[in-house]
């Protein structure tokens, strides 16, 4: 290809590498082999959150490595570096989970000072596991230096006993030995077999949501989300990856002229349509904050709650992201909701054209059953919904695709943390028809906002899912079926009326109507807040102590700094 003219006179690598007075920091890049030549071209920070904690990870290097040499080709100069990652299923049902949101965060950081400290000119980002996507993401636009994400692809479906299965089947299976409804052999076989390799989660958990909301919200090159992390398929998705991030160079095209307010709300579209994770309304409000765009839990839910559910994906549904691939794809998911009014097509993407021109050659498949058109959808409103309340002035979120009951109301079980909740539903110590309340999970209070899917999967392994709820001020896994509401705010730390709520109180959800209450007068809830106290948590020093000094609420993205909105000047600019 020609080589195009990069003026490195307003590009930020200026700083380490043009001048004589620069000749001390270009030594250093003379020690790593670079030429002259290289050291005058863009420097194009490649950064994955490879590590061998989880398989979501370990493809990372390999498509890290690809990205560069498309960097190469388009004449710019790679240099890579990676961060770290928190995997859910592993940190799951115990305290590691503390560290899981705050990871997202870091991750955020660690990036962000990578490129400040090194001047790096463009970022493409590999991600593989739940916190690194968004992560990922909240850094690009927060630089604002011209980036491409890329997903790192999901793991292929395990196959136990003629069908497939996920990482989720393994937490349920945990609940149905608890009961003695499998043995240690069943329970051996399904785990020996449930991962089979590389790539994040399979059903529509966060990792997979969030991979759909990198190409919906126009950060990710079209059709990058899909392949398995196993197919070498990624690897041309890799490359192109770093030629496009070159060709945005050359044309000053930069994150936060792609996340708009109208991409955030095509990002909404895709995670309701495919009865994606709750997390989407988390992580949405974040990277929204990092651009200066207002844009909370109920503005997510408002979109969520006019959008159809189109794929029949897991948990609430049959299909895996193996098969969301082959029969199409996101790019399918988008195209349907944007013949049917529900996607902003003008907006910019990573390609330099808009959604709606990226579309023109996708074509619709009829031999498949994974999606539904949207003006055929399996249900009008959107996979997940918000909710608000007198138990939730801030706001809540439920997940509903697959759901039959969208009403529930009952006594509630009250437990200040998710172990005293778990060991009671192992032991079978909560009723038909209660509520749970787990409460003090909450950003600040965790610290950290754990999810709770260990407890969670137990009571469907319990044969319970459908028959009682669960709500907390923590998170939910997108793996997590049944009524389960979280985020629930203002959180209880802070003395949120979740905060107030006794064993035996009343409290009635409707994912239909939207609401969540406890049948309490406001004078009661007013009387409790009088004599209640805050509670001390564990951590008195470290990150886990730090992450809840600064963190905001959850219906704001639990973010902890002031965000785009109170810069003085973006990175890129320097």
């Amino acid at each position: 290809m020609d080589k195009p003219v990069f003026d490195k006179s307003k590009l930020p690598s200026r700083h380490v590498t043009e001048g004589p007075e620069k000749a001390p920091h270009r030594s250093y890049l003379y020690a790593m082999g670079l030429t002259e030549e290289e050291i005058h071209q863009p420097l194009v920070g490649v950064v994955s959150a490879w590590n061998e904690a989880a398989p979501c990870n370990i493809a990372l290097k390999r498509q890290a490595e690809v990205a560069k040499e498309g960097v190469i080709e388009a004449h710019g100069t790679p240099r890579e570096f990676t961060t770290i990652t928190v995997t859910d299923g592993i940190a799951m049902g115990h305290e590691g989970m503390k560290s899981s949101l705050v990871s997202r965060e870091v991750i955020a950081d660690s990036v962000e000072l990578t490129m400040r400290g090194h001047c790096y000119d463009a970022m493409v980002g590999i991600a593989g596991c739940d916190k690194s996507l968004p992560g990922m993401m909240m850094a690009m636009v927060r630089l604002n230096v011209p980036s491409v994400f890329m997903y790192g692809g999901s793991i292929l479906p395990g196959r136990f006993r003629g069908k497939d299965v996920t990482i989720i089947d393994v937490f349920e299976a945990v609940g149905q030995h608890a009961t003695g409804q499998v043995d240690d052999e069943y329970l051996k076989e399904l785990e020996c077999v449930a991962c089979p390799g590389a790539g994040a989660c399979g059903g529509q958990y966060t990792a997979n949501t969030m991979a759909c909301v990198s190409e919906a919200i126009g950060l990710a090159l079209p059709g990058s989300a899909g392949a398995p992390a196993p197919y070498e398929s990624r690897d041309r998705y890799a490359f192109e990856s770093g030629r496009a991030v070159m060709n945005l160079i050359a044309n000053n095209i930069r994150p936060r002229d792609i996340v708009t307010r109208k991409a955030l709300e095509n990002a909404a579209r895709v995670v309701a349509a495919t009865g994606g994770s709750t997390n989407g309304a988390l992580h949405l409000p974040a990277i929204a904050h990092e651009c200066g765009i207002d844009f909370d839990l109920m503005d997510v839910a408002e979109i969520f709650r006019s959008t159809p559910y189109i794929a029949d994906l897991k948990p609430g549904g049959k299909y895996v992201a193996k098969d969301l691939f082959e029969a199409g794809g996101v790019q399918l998911v988008i195209k349907t909701l944007y013949e049917n009014g529900f996607i902003h097509g003008d907006c910019l993407t990573v390609t330099g054209r808009t959604i709606a021109e990226n579309l023109e050659d996708v074509v619709w498949n009829d031999d498949q059953d994974v999606i539904r058109k949207a003006d055929n959808p399996i249900s009008t409103t959107g996979g997940v919904v918000g909710l608000k309340g007198n138990l939730a002035p801030e706001g809540a979120i439920v997940k509903i695709a697959g759901m039959k009951r969208l009403r529930h109301t009952g006594p509630a079980r009250v437990f200040d943390c998710e172990e005293e909740a778990f060991r009671a539903v192992e032991n079978r110590q909560y009723k038909e028809g209660d509520v749970i309340v787990i409460r003090y999970e909450g950003p600040r209070g965790g610290p950290g906002m754990r999810e709770m899917l260990a407890t969670t999967a137990a009571l469907y392994g319990q044969g319970m899912g459908e028959k009682v709820a669960l709500i907390t001020d923590g998170r939910f896994s997108g793996g997590t079926r049944g009524f389960c509401i979280g985020h629930v705010g203002p959180e209880a730390a802070v003395g949120g009326p979740i905060a107030l709520v006794e064993d035996g109180d009343i409290i009635t959800i409707d994912a239909e109507a939207g609401t969540i209450d406890v049948d309490l007068s406001d004078e009661e809830l007013a009387a409790r807040k009088a004599k209640w106290q805050p509670r001390e948590n564990d951590f008195a020093s470290g990150a886990l102590w730090k992450y809840a000094q600064l963190v905001g609420p959850a219906c704001k993205g639990a973010v902890t700094h002031p965000g785009g909105k109170a810069e003085k000047k973006v990175y890129a600019d320097i």
